[in-house]
């Protein structure tokens, strides 16, 4: 069975899920030059939807007031192809270029009244020039504000006043059941509106993971296809829930399964990219994995909730309140934590220099500890590590292959000087390691809170493993997280 791919809508095409580093590091060319721009002033209505109505036998009202504020933007890519043209026999002359254009189609929504207008950052992603169609017709250029990769989401804007602005909910108060409208301009034809309800909330399909985005997707079975990037998706009050993204599909067309940044998200990130050109996003220092049952068993963790603390980068806001690797973060200023990915959301979505409470848990014990939210620095927000392999060595760990972390490993990899450890080149299939999300190009650090320095003490220390569960400390293209081997997950799929 071929596994469902996310594809991006926009341009008029699908683009499959490992294109994504295409749009990652392309620029537009049309970055307004500013410093610190104008407040975005949204329309806000935080009131949930009404759930104990009859429901209505037509959307026309809803979308008669909604329509308005959804446009569609058509954009220019200017490819440079060189020709050759023979000035006279025997002799070539210079190179010349021509311009071949490639154009694409999306959506997008209005946001204020005086010209804002949000969108998908790969709507967007390396275009020339900029149209934005109207709903009254009106084809206007438009300048892109900024763009925020991590949420494929991008603000732009044109010169004209008075247009019909959306109004945001509060999707905290959105519920899978939810009735919605999908409004946009599938393949240029023209604005369409489908209906659907929200299937899911909180998706997290890794289709931004390239550039370590941040996705808390809502998911709606409300057709959508290509075009319909950057559209809004509505609720039966009219109100904006999400901008359109992507869908999830096996042919490359609808197939129930669409995926919407939450408004809430779009709020926090447009008025960012207005006031100051970029996101600035809230900073903890840790690398976090989810608990799984098999970690929770080890970390004598009460339940299966929060997010575990696998490093705690050096000198940052969390190594500065106490956080400590093995650490279990349950909830931040009084709000849960769910896992790794809540977290993440949480943090970043508060301004650097937030008080933050954490609550965690240690080696089984409540404890709270407070820490002051820094900056994401830029190296994070930047960094593009490659996955490399390296030539396979003597030696086995559990089907696992090692080597010693060299300096050729290191460079290929971006091993960074402070790693020490084994780096594994290969995995067999069937192994138990396989099976936990051992691959290679991993570097091992520690088994069962053992420090591991080269291969040879990766050997001698798998080989004094008593207990079938082993605990497995990896750095991994960037990240250090903990994983648990179990070898009776081999034996039961072999049986």
């Amino acid at each position: 069975m071929i596994n469902p791919s996310a594809s991006y809508l926009s341009r008029g095409r699908l683009t499959s899920a490992a294109a994504i580093l295409i749009f990652a590091g392309a620029s537009t060319g049309l970055l307004a030059e500013q410093e610190s721009g104008p407040t975005l002033t949204l329309k806000r209505d935080a009131q949930p939807v009404a759930r104990d109505q009859p429901e209505s036998s037509s959307f026309a009202g809803v979308v008669k007031r909604v329509s308005p504020s959804v446009v569609k933007i058509t954009t220019e890519i200017r490819n440079l192809k060189e020709t050759a043209r023979n000035e006279f026999p025997g002799r070539r002359r210079a190179p010349e270029f021509h311009h071949a254009p490639r154009n694409g189609l999306g959506s997008g929504v209005v946001i204020s009244n005086d010209g804002y207008i949000a969108t998908n950052n790969h709507v967007v992603d390396g275009a020339d020039s900029v149209t934005v169609t109207l709903s009254d017709g009106r084809e206007l250029t438009a300048k892109v504000v900024g763009r925020d990769e991590q949420t494929d989401i991008a603000v732009i804007k044109v010169n004209a006043e008075g247009l019909p602005a959306a109004t945001f909910a509060d999707t905290s108060k959105v519920e899978v059941g939810d009735r919605v409208l999908a409004i946009g301009n599938p393949f240029g034809i023209g604005e369409t509106v489908t209906s659907g309800i929200i299937s899911a909330k909180g998706r997290n399909v890794g289709i931004l993971a390239d550039v370590e985005g941040y996705e808390d997707f809502l998911q709606t079975d409300a057709a959508i296809n290509p075009g319909n990037s950057g559209g809004a998706l509505v609720d039966v009050g009219g109100r904006l829930v999400g901008i359109n993204t992507a869908i999830l599909s096996r042919s490359g067309g609808f197939q129930g399964v669409g995926l919407a940044v939450p408004a809430n998200m779009v709020a926090q990130v447009a008025s960012s990219l207005v006031k100051d050109g970029e996101v600035v996003r809230g900073y903890l220092g840790v690398n976090i994995q989810n608990v799984t049952p098999a970690l929770a068993e080890l970390f004598a963790a009460r339940e299966n909730n929060g997010a575990l603390v696998s490093q705690v980068v050096p000198d940052s806001p969390a190594a500065k309140a106490g956080l400590k690797e093995s650490d279990v973060i349950t909830a931040v200023n009084g709000q849960p934590v769910t896992d790794a990915n809540d977290l993440k959301l949480q943090v970043s979505a508060l301004p650097p220099g937030t008080k933050l409470d954490l609550d965690i848990l240690r080696d089984g014990d409540k404890e709270q500890l407070t820490a002051i939210s820094g900056e994401l620095p830029a190296s994070r927000r930047d960094r593009r590590l490659t996955e490399a392999s390296s030539q396979d060595d003597e030696g086995a760990l559990n089907g696992v292959v090692v080597a010693d972390l060299d300096s050729e490993a290191r460079q290929q990899l971006r091993v960074p000087a402070r790693i020490t450890g084994a780096v594994i080149t290969n995995v067999a299939s069937d192994s138990a390691a396989a099976r936990a999300g051992i691959r290679p190009g991993d570097v091992i650090l520690e088994i069962n809170k053992q420090p591991v320095t080269s291969a040879e003490d990766a050997v001698e220390l798998s080989a004094k493993l008593e207990s079938k569960k082993s605990l497995v400390k990896v750095w991994s293209r960037g990240s250090t997280f903990f994983v648990v081997v179990d070898e009776s997950d081999s034996k039961k799929a072999a049986s």
